[in-house]
């Protein structure tokens, strides 16, 4: 594709970006998925559900924050010390 097609084509938020937006940008690999079943709480899923297409994604996110979280006050945590 042209840049003038690319352009044309772009949402608008893309467009008009300044020079530098991607300069910072990095590769990010995606972590492989695993196929899972899983009984969560019908109005947990109904609440997920509402926002419209992709909410097992969205289940996904707020899942890998809690890892993350937990993961960041894992290393905070001082070491135990010994009695």
């Amino acid at each position: 594709m042209t840049d003038a097609e690319i352009e044309a084509t772009s949402p608008p938020e893309l467009r008009n970006l300044p020079d530098d937006f991607w300069q910072g940008a990095r590769v990010v690999t995606p972590v492989t998925k695993e196929a899972i079943s899983i009984r969560l709480d019908s109005d947990v899923v109904a609440f997920f559900r509402k926002a419209g297409p992709r909410y097992q994604s969205r289940i996904n996110a707020v899942l890998r924050s809690y890892v993350d979280e937990m993961g960041q006050q894992k290393q905070r945590r001082p070491a135990k010390r010994a009695g």
